[in-house]
């Protein structure tokens, strides 16, 4: 008897409700007994961990901003309550922008195409994971991501990223960063029920008066196919430090081997009527 395909799952996170508390990172942390990464701060917010990296698979970020229109606060994503807004100066002119970034999980994964071992590879959940037993350290998916999410640890060379919890997942279980969000920002759950409700929550925000709310990375005819982890941002991608149309690095592979093929064949033929014109002479 076949057993059903699982389908595919991911993350939606909703950056409206994100408060900067770090729950995420701290259980993703816990739960992959990935090394801590030291408290680097910048001097510039209260971010600490400050990007995706080998050793950091959630990263929530603090993007300090103007406020668009004077706005207070922002409605929650059940029931008629609201959400104060972060001010940073006496003014209230300035606001927080809070986000918890992850890896990507795309559709199209460059990293995938451009291993040699088979470290990466595609679950049955949809989802990219490293074995790290496998990776030899030959660092090719670090410039394939289009996101620049994964990265080489210096102590042994390897690649390291988020898993979406893998072993959990099996399990039937949710991811811990997703288990410990505290405002639900960090939604889990099969893709296609998620992107319907990021749709809904758009739709509310904008009848709230946040115009700027949208999706990133929802889009299956984006450039990387849609990604399976997907936002609700309230500016545009680069105030969040993520590319505004990213594209699979290995897009252009298939035709880039056809013209190397047709070009070594045109040579191959040049040499062979070389050689056929100087037997002739030699006769």
């Amino acid at each position: 008897m076949s057993q059903e395909t699982p389908e595919r799952v991911g993350f939606f996170t909703d950056t409206s409700v994100c408060i900067g508390c770090k729950a995420c990172e701290v259980a993703c942390k816990e739960w992959n007994a990935i090394p801590e990464d030291g408290l680097s701060l910048t001097g510039m917010s209260y971010d600490n961990t400050e990007a995706l990296g080998a050793s950091t698979w959630r990263h929530v970020a603090f993007i300090e901003q103007p406020r668009p229109d004077g706005r207070t606060e922002l409605p929650l994503a059940e029931g008629g309550a609201t959400a104060q807004e972060t001010v940073v100066d006496g003014s209230g002119d300035m606001r927080w922008l809070m986000s918890s970034d992850v890896c990507k999980h795309c559709t199209h994964a460059a990293c995938l195409d451009v291993c040699p071992t088979g470290s990466l590879f595609r679950t049955e959940f949809g989802t990219v994971v490293v074995q790290e037993d496998i990776c030899n350290g030959c660092g090719y998916c670090v410039p394939a991501c289009p996101y620049g999410v994964i990265e080489q640890r210096p102590a042994d060379g390897r690649a390291f990223k988020c898993t979406m919890c893998y072993d959990r997942l099996g399990v039937g279980q949710s991811p811990a960063c997703a288990k410990a969000c505290p405002t639900e920002s960090i939604q889990f759950g099969p893709l296609d029920e998620l992107r319907e409700k990021a749709a809904l929550r758009v739709d509310e925000l904008h009848a709230a008066g946040v115009p700027e709310a949208h999706l990133y990375g929802h889009d299956p005819d984006d450039g990387v196919g849609g990604d399976g982890a997907f936002f609700l941002l309230l500016a545009e991608p680069e105030v969040y430090g993520l590319p505004p149309d990213p594209v699979v690095t290995t897009r252009d592979l298939p035709a880039m081997w056809k013209h190397a093929g047709a070009a070594a064949l045109s040579l191959l033929g040049g040499v062979a009527v070389s050689f056929a014109l100087a037997g002739r002479g030699r006769r």
